[in-house]
């Protein structure tokens, strides 16, 4: 009994349901993987079952929700950087407003016509010198309103505390406050909110919207005094042009056109709204989406405004949304070396104006 050897029972596991036998030499890692086979050509499937196209599309959602915040956030810190460039004198001159999304508002848009630095016109002030206001725009936003009225820059005001003169002179003499206080005496409204044109930093904005495309006459001008005198020769032929930063601004304050010296501030408004309608064109173009970081870092850089982000956000998603409306211009009666609007025109204006 001592010699008797002990009897064992050998048992073998059952494969499992959605396993298969391998056939041919085990090593260790066979073992491991209890019975399934070394991967052949796996990778590819598993990679397959991986990037499903529902998973690529919540993929591509994920990434293009980062890029927009990414955005959001560049806009948002530019447009707090440029804020605090604002005159205090003009943000107290201000009517407080709702939303710039959801409530109506009046926004003052000013362009001065100083000279970059180093400008070897005659005479000219440059950018940081007094100088006149060459854009003077009302626009109503928000809440489904849309609507421009521009001013001739020739038209005579009475500017408060400074007697009567013209109104591009407010801008030279107070600043954008007394511009916002000449304004609202002129047509008797309140404005709510101010933007100035930085044409410092436009020609860049544009430029990262990777330039627009106008349409419209002939143009031939010496913005500047021409590029012979540091400033810019603007040629452009009839019909459709894409235009960088540097040429959109030297259009937009064209006066005098040699193709047409016929020209005048009628024209030029014309001109001007159809740059808007080009780039808010561009804004809307899908391509942009790409550009979407560059585009939010520049935009509040082209002006200056007493809006903080929020609102200057509300500001833009209201001129992408809104309509295209014709700019308005308050014609008047030549008076001088001026013009003169009379009460009766204005009334009519300020009611179209705020109907939007």
């Amino acid at each position: 009994m001592a010699d008797e050897k002990p009897q064992y029972t050998r048992y073998r596991s059952r494969p499992k349901l959605f396993g298969r036998r391998t056939e041919g030499p085990r090593d260790g890692l066979d073992d491991l993987r209890q019975g399934h086979p070394r991967p052949e050509g796996g990778g590819g499937r598993r990679l397959a079952e991986r990037f499903t196209f529902w998973r690529v599309v919540g993929y591509v959602a994920l990434a293009a929700l980062a890029w927009t915040l990414l955005s959001l956030l560049l806009f948002l810190i530019s447009a707090q950087i440029q804020r605090q460039k604002v005159d205090d004198a003009a943000g107290s001159a201000l009517a407080d407003s709702g939303s710039t999304l959801t409530s109506p508002n009046t926004i003052l848009v000013l362009g001065s016509d100083a000279r970059p630095k180093g400008t070897k016109e005659a005479g000219a002030n440059t950018i940081g010198q007094p100088s006149r206001s060459d854009t003077i725009m009302l626009m109503r936003v928000g809440g489904g309103r849309s609507a421009r009225l521009s001013f001739p820059r020739d038209t005579f005001a009475y500017l408060p505390g400074h007697g009567r003169d013209k109104i591009n002179a407010a801008y030279a003499i107070g600043g954008p406050g007394l511009a916002v206080k000449t304004v609202e005496q002129y047509l008797g409204i309140e404005v709510n909110h101010l933007v100035e044109v930085n044409f410092e930093n436009f020609p860049a904005f544009i430029d990262s919207l990777g330039g627009i495309d106008y349409t419209g006459g002939c143009v031939v001008s010496r913005i500047n005094g021409g590029y012979r005198n540091g400033g810019v020769t603007l040629r452009l032929k009839r019909g459709k042009n894409h235009l960088d930063g540097k040429q959109a601004l030297a259009l937009a304050r064209t006066r005098k056109n040699e193709c047409n010296p016929n020209e005048n501030d009628l024209t030029r408004a014309r001109r001007q709204q159809k740059i808007l309608a080009a780039i808010k064109g561009r804004l809307l173009h899908p391509v942009t989406f790409l550009r979407l970081p560059l585009v939010s870092w520049q935009a509040p850089k082209a002006i200056r405004s007493d809006m903080a982000g929020p609102a200057l956000l509300g500001l833009f998603g209201s001129i992408v949304t809104s309509g295209s409306p014709a700019t308005r211009v308050l014609k008047g009666n030549v008076e001088g070396n001026g013009l003169s609007v009379p009460d009766a025109v204005k009334r009519r204006e300020v009611r179209r104006f705020l109907k939007g």
